[in-house]
């Protein structure tokens, strides 16, 4: 089987290609914009011709498309995840390869959802930021193609490679630098909200069963299990044998408090871009906030509002109903939060 797989060298597809490669009925070609790509090809600026000959010429059964972005602004969000999607639907109409696509989404394009329940893939999307809109976008794209295409939102992803910038990678990062620094106490603000964690490893086995499988539509890949923020820094401090005490700071709206960092008070990756003042929130996800304060010695008065560790536009709560990947992919996940938090660890505590 011929799979081109694009987006193999970001996080999700660096595990994908994993996978496909140990599969040995599985030929794989890598198509993306970095140098270790097989094929070096732009999806945002790149036309639907140059690709249709592309894939003439190779003639894949499957292609994966793993590509995307999670940063930046609306303009950037649409251009790397809604066109660059457009133009791998269109390449695929006017190729005679016939692939069967399957293209990786996300759980952002639901938006909120009631605390409690399990989002099922039949739920009316209700996204509630530019990400969730640019990613709906391409579902939808998807979905009115008339291809044999497949979507797999994907929930909250974690395990080994977790970028350092993403809420659990800025948990580990927090607690690394409390125990190198011997601080007997982390300070964590906003862990109020609850996601539905799932091994990137086990993304990749539903990717490879989707793949191989006839199912169409939409499929939810997730744990089927939300976990609070605050049970999961717990997790992490257990595997890191970290056993200083952990306070919880205020994070309900309109509260002030100091984000992550060490009890006196500095603030974990705060930096200025080069594109305008930005903030970092305590879990990492950058934002502009004109009335954010740093918290050092010189202004412990001015701890920085509040900021939620998901701004995803997906609320308090997300947890995925994954019925629908167990009947039609035959997929289940197998790898434990603890075993995910645990691999995460291990690569933060090797940072110098």
């Amino acid at each position: 089987m011929r799979v081109l797989l694009i987006g193999s060298n970001g996080y999700l597809g660096r595990f994908v290609a994993d996978r496909l490669l140990a599969d040995p009925a599985v030929q794989l070609t890598a198509l993306g914009r970095g140098d270790d790509a097989d094929v070096r090809f732009d999806l945002a600026t790149g036309s639907p011709g140059a690709l249709t000959r592309f894939l003439d010429a190779v003639h894949p059964g499957v292609v994966v498309n793993c590509a995307g972005t999670t940063r930046g602004g609306a303009r950037e969000l649409t251009r790397h995840n809604t066109v660059a999607v457009a133009t791998v639907c269109e390449a695929l109409r006017r190729s005679g390869c016939g692939a069967r696509l399957v293209q990786v989404g996300c759980s952002a394009e639901y938006g909120p959802s009631q605390p409690g329940s399990s989002t099922a893939e039949d739920a009316v999307p209700r996204p509630g930021g530019p990400y969730g809109v640019s990613k709906l976008a391409a579902t939808e794209l998807v979905l009115g193609s008339g291809l044999d295409a497949v979507v797999l939102r994907v929930f909250s992803p974690a395990g080994p490679g977790t970028p350092a910038g993403s809420p659990l990678g800025r948990l580990a990062e927090a607690m690394r630098r409390a125990m190198q620094s011997g601080d007997g106490e982390l300070r964590l603000g906003g862990l109020g909200a609850q996601r539905d964690f799932i091994d990137v490893r086990d993304v990749a086995r539903a990717v490879h069963a989707a793949s191989l499988s006839a199912a169409q539509g939409v499929i939810n890949i997730g744990s089927g299990r939300a976990v609070r923020l605050r049970d999961a820094a717990a997790t992490l401090a257990r595997v890191a044998g970290y056993g200083g005490a952990l306070h919880e700071l205020d994070a309900q709206p309109g509260a002030l408090r100091p984000t992550i960092g060490h009890p006196r008070g500095e603030v974990l990756g705060h930096r200025a871009d080069a594109l305008g003042h930005h903030r970092a929130d305590a879990l990492g996800h950058h934002r502009p906030d004109p009335l954010a304060h740093r918290v050092d010695r010189t202004d412990g008065e001015h701890p920085a509002p509040v900021a939620y560790p998901y701004p995803d536009g997906c609320g308090s709560w997300q947890q995925a109903d994954v019925r629908t990947a167990r009947d039609r992919l035959g997929w289940r996940p197998r790898i434990a939060l603890e075993e995910s938090l645990a691999d995460i660890w291990m690569e933060a505590a090797c940072r110098i």
